[in-house]
């Protein structure tokens, strides 16, 4: 079965790991970066020769999102950057494919305990199954 596998964050994480830390995440040095940086490698490097790894990115910054919306008369509303009331945004994802839930499960506790500095925030990693049913047909 396949399965979306993601991990979260925030702004301030971002901000973090380039050393501007704030209340919400401590700065990180260079070495902390590369300790996260080395223990995803590890990941991805044992489900790709494990045959489960279909897919893995980390991404940019949320100040580099874009939403885009529709008005009433269907023209889009365009707007850069996190709305201010987001919290947590997708940081990464694996999608994969697992003999089991319990198997994508020991993975999403493998990416948890990444290591982090101190006083970090603690984001859950979630696990969604991918629906391959198709269309519904009601």
């Amino acid at each position: 079965m396949k399965y979306l596998v993601m991990v979260q964050g925030s702004q301030a994480d971002y901000e973090a790991m380039v050393g501007r830390g704030s209340a919400q995440s401590p700065a990180w040095d260079k070495a902390q970066v590369q300790a996260m940086f080395d223990h995803m490698e590890g990941i991805n490097k044992e489900l790709a020769a494990r045959g489960e790894m279909l897919d893995a990115q980390g991404l940019a910054a949320p100040s580099t999102a874009r939403f885009v919306t529709v008005d009433a008369q269907g023209e889009p509303l365009v707007t850069d950057g996190p709305y201010a009331e987001t919290k947590e945004v997708l940081a990464g994802y694996w999608v994969l494919d697992c003999d089991s839930l319990d198997r994508v499960t020991e993975i999403a506790a493998q990416v948890a305990r990444c290591p982090v500095p101190p006083g970090s925030p603690d984001h859950p990693v979630v696990i969604r199954p991918i629906d391959e049913t198709g269309p519904r047909q009601d």
